[in-house]
């Protein structure tokens, strides 16, 4: 019995000792960084003065008291980065870290960060058209289709990155709108609601799409009055994937001269439409930056029902999906490719719900004058860039900290996009695009700047061999 406990407690100053010798090769001083490991002390929040800060602390993966090998924590902090940015609550994000002076096998985190004006009023001045190439060739650059007005964006409220939207614009669409977003209504921050209403009226408005083209009712009198009011529930259960329920109802009414013009802008001359819809959305985002991304990806998918109850005066389905990849192929060089799709059904549908390519987005570049209706539609996009310069500077003279520090990267680009309508109806638009292949390539600058405003000018060439220069400022979704 003796001996058993000997033999036992031999093995146990072995064990000892093999732990005490593994410890040793991850901590002293001539072991490889990919075995160093090293722990997270304090995470300090710097330059939050309405942000509060469990809002920023929900978008990092590195919290006190984490363990992390040495060589992915530069890695790690600037993914959590990132995600800071992509909150759009900020300028600037800069991750910083250093060794806590009590104990050199912590590290402390400092998340410096310079918030963004979020009260602003801007008067309006747009254009009314689908978009700026629109007005410039087709419209002839008529100064009487813009809209003007007010807009208000009170952005980050409470310091939850809630957010207030009003609008009043006047002209040629006037409309009104208001909205309230608040993506963390509970103790966990992961489920939002939004709630809002817009109300427009048109008296010149497309009545049809007639050889790809928008064809225009131009009129002195009211002919279209659209209202909807809406309901979204949001939940974030983690940090890229999100889910987001949309309850809204809708009404349109129209005048009796403009519904004689198309008998299927309602379907069967019908001057009113109402109804409830409902729709679910999923999206998973890993882009490195939502607003121009340049690495990661993303994918999701919509559904949406229009016609909930017996007596609405639709009934419609539909469903969306896309996905998008991007990709660093060097210092300076990015590539993307991006696949986008919806199908809807039945195939007969009210005019004013048939949706195909040449809106929003959703377009071949090169066919930015055209709109190509149909019930279904496919897009490919791929694009090649190249980063000339990209620098930040700081003006300390402009008194407003929001403003005084100015971004600019610039980028020269290839691309060559590809799309395809389905239409089962035309001869109602006399297309003569639709039901086949569309493609679009050429050149361009793209230049990203202040609150990550992008410049687009393209020289794009089509399937119909028409070659223009577009231009665009805005966005990227």
């Amino acid at each position: 019995m003796l001996q058993q406990i000997r033999l036992f407690i031999l093995i146990l100053l072995g064990i000892a000792g093999l732990a005490s010798r593994t410890l040793a090769r991850t901590s002293g001083p001539d072991i490889p960084d990919s075995l160093r490991t090293v722990v997270i002390g304090s995470v300090s929040i710097e330059g939050n003065y309405r942000t509060r800060t469990p809002i920023i602390m929900r978008e990092m993966a590195v919290q006190p008291g984490d363990t992390l090998p040495r060589n992915i924590l530069e890695g790690s902090l600037e993914i959590d980065r990132r995600k800071i940015v992509n909150t759009n609550l900020f300028i600037t994000v800069e991750m910083l870290h250093f060794p806590d002076p009590q104990d050199s096998s912590f590290v402390n985190i400092q998340v410096v960060v310079k918030e963004r004006l979020y009260m602003v009023v801007l008067p309006v001045f747009s254009l009314a058209d689908r978009n700026f190439n629109e007005w410039w060739y087709d419209r002839k650059r008529d100064l009487k289709r813009t809209t003007y007005g007010l807009f208000m964006n009170y952005n980050n409220i409470t310091g939850r990155a809630d957010q207030l939207r009003l609008s009043a614009e006047f002209g040629f669409v006037p409309s009104y709108g208001i909205s309230y977003s608040n993506p963390y209504i509970d103790k966990a921050k992961k489920t939002g609601i939004a709630i809002g209403m817009s109300y427009a009226t048109n008296k010149s408005l497309p009545f049809r799409t007639w050889n790809d083209k928008l064809d225009y009712f131009n009129s002195e009198q009211l002919n279209r009055e659209r209202f909807y009011t809406f309901l979204k529930l949001s939940r974030r259960n983690k940090f890229y994937g999100f889910h987001v329920l949309d309850a809204r109802w809708v009404s349109v009414q129209l005048s009796d001269t403009f519904a004689k013009l198309n008998p299927n802008y309602l379907l069967d001359s019908r001057t009113s439409q109402r109804y409830f819809q409902l729709a679910y959305s999923y999206s998973y985002d890993r882009r490195d930056n939502v607003q121009y991304p340049l690495r990661g990806f993303r994918y999701g998918i919509s559904a949406a029902k229009l016609g909930i109850l017996p007596g609405d005066d639709v009934n419609q389905a539909s469903l969306f999906g896309w996905y998008n990849r991007y990709y660093a192929l060097g210092k300076r060089w990015f590539f993307n490719s991006g696949l986008t799709a919806r199908t809807s059904a039945p195939v007969r549908q009210p005019y004013a719900q048939t949706v195909g390519l040449g809106y929003k987005a959703n377009l071949v570049r090169g066919y930015e004058l055209y709109v190509i209706d149909g019930q279904h539609f496919v897009l490919w996009d791929n694009e090649l860039k190249y980063r000339l310069f990209s620098f930040e500077k700081t003006f300390p003279w402009i008194p407003i900290r929001q403003f005084n520090t100015i971004p600019v990267t610039a980028y020269v680009k290839t691309f060559a996009d590809l799309g395809y309508v389905r239409n089962y109806y035309p001869e109602l638009s006399n297309t003569k695009l639709g039901n086949r292949l569309l493609p679009g390539a050429g050149l361009g600058v793209d230049v990203v700047t202040f609150y990550n405003m992008v410049i687009r000018a393209n020289y794009t060439v089509n399937g119909e061999r028409e070659g223009r220069f577009f231009f665009q400022i805005g966005r990227s979704l």
